[in-house]
């Protein structure tokens, strides 16, 4: 075969394969392009629909969480010595100023004693100091009428005031050792009250609860060693970590419900109360704390829970099955069955609140029923087929109530 026409029919081969590919792509555009029109001319494409409904729909979202106390305090003596008596036990319920401890007193109470004894010498001198001071002014009231007279001379009237000075000055010493002493009296004082080592807080309830103890009886322990720990058990704190897209949803004040694994199938009512204005590095979370009041102290710190919180509440929401939304060319929309119940309309919907299965949608014509199985088969104006117990139901739309 001569070299021209083994090319042109290489030629010919070429231009059939393309001319057979181009046409297969034709095909296909034109099927994507006009899918109804295609479909309809096999029949109407079989669906199912439900009620698009209207009522109350609550926006939630749940968070897991620890359990804790709004406030812990860590008792402990302010002086070394050695525990005589503990009062309370773990879980005991402890008011506040209550003595929950006594520690050996022999040696403060030793020093008291020490320190009355001085302050009464302290106090004789002062009243010595006094009468030499009396004496001292009565010799110097007659020197100076002596001096007067000229009876007496300059140099025993200079001794005699001299006296008197030094006299003074002694009431005056003896007065600032009573003042050392009567304060040295009341150090040992408050020294021995620190013996008996009392739980007080600033503010809160009056009553908490022995959370831990550190200690036994007979134990010596140094100043500021821990006895026990009081914590506040009503109310109680939730405390959650939130990522910024939650974040921005919260505010103090927001309704919550707490479950946790100890009351199964229980819920407990809470409320945010304060939200860290900072983010974790580590986590890019942030702290929330939501106040539980706890009257029987059936929550304990340290306990897992999971905390509902509502972040939004429409009172008048349309809501369709969350299976009836579509997507179209980058757009959110659902097929509304016609009123002739045989062809379905798309309309373009802005989408709202999740809730139980169903979403809020908004948008124009709204009502009647939605395709919620077979949507991806059809187009605006399709002809669809429904089953009969679906054809029987009534198209008027109906109302749902949420929470």
């Amino acid at each position: 075969m001569k070299k021209g026409t083994r090319n042109l029919i290489a030629l010919t081969v070429i231009l059939g394969a393309a001319a057979g590919l181009g046409w297969m792509i034709f095909d296909r555009v034109q099927e994507s392009t006009a899918p109804a029109q295609k479909r309809d001319s096999r029949g109407p494409t079989p669906v199912e629909v439900a009620e698009i409904v209207r009522g109350s729909m609550e926006w939630r979202r749940t968070f897991s969480g620890t359990l804790e106390s709004p406030s812990r305090l860590v008792v402990a003596p302010k002086i070394s010595g050695r525990i005589e008596k503990l009062a309370v036990d773990l879980g005991d319920s402890v008011t506040r100023g209550q003595i929950v401890a006594w520690l050996d007193d022999a040696e403060s109470v030793q020093a008291v004693h020490l320190a009355k004894a001085e302050l009464e010498v302290a106090r004789a001198k002062l009243v010595e100091a006094k009468s030499a001071l009396e004496i001292a002014a009565r010799r110097l009231t007659r020197m100076e009428k002596l001096r007067r007279r000229n009876v007496a001379s300059v140099s025993e009237f200079d001794t005699v005031q001299a006296e008197h000075l030094g006299k003074e000055a002694q009431v005056e010493v003896s007065g600032a050792q009573v003042s050392r002493a009567e304060a040295a009296l009341k150090t040992a004082q408050i020294r021995l009250g620190y013996t008996r080592v009392a739980a007080n807080w600033a503010n809160g309830g009056g009553h908490r609860v022995v959370g831990d103890r550190y200690v036994d009886e007979g134990e010596t322990v140094s100043a500021n060693d821990p006895l026990i720990s009081v914590v506040q058990l009503d109310p109680v704190l939730a405390v959650i970590f939130v990522t910024e897209k939650d974040y921005v949803q919260l505010k103090p004040g927001q309704e919550a419900s707490l479950v946790t694994d100890a009351y199964s199938g229980e819920r407990f009512r809470a409320r945010i109360h304060r939200i860290s204005p900072v983010f974790r590095q580590n986590t890019r979370q942030a702290k929330v704390e939501l106040r539980v009041n706890n009257p029987k102290h059936r929550l304990k710190p340290g306990m897992f829970i999971r905390a509902t919180v509502v972040l939004d509440r429409v009172k008048d929401a349309t809501m369709v099955p969350e299976q009836a939304l579509t997507r179209r060319n980058d757009q959110d929309g659902v097929f509304i069955l016609k009123p002739d119940g045989r062809t379905v309309a798309w309309r373009r919907v802005r989408v709202g609140i999740r809730e139980g299965g169903r979403v809020q949608v908004e948008g124009e014509g709204l009502s009647g029923r939605v395709v919620v199985l077979g949507q991806q088969l059809v187009d605006d104006g399709s002809r669809v087929t429904i089953p009969p117990a679906q054809d029987s139901l009534p198209s008027t739309g109906g109302e749902a109530h949420g929470t």
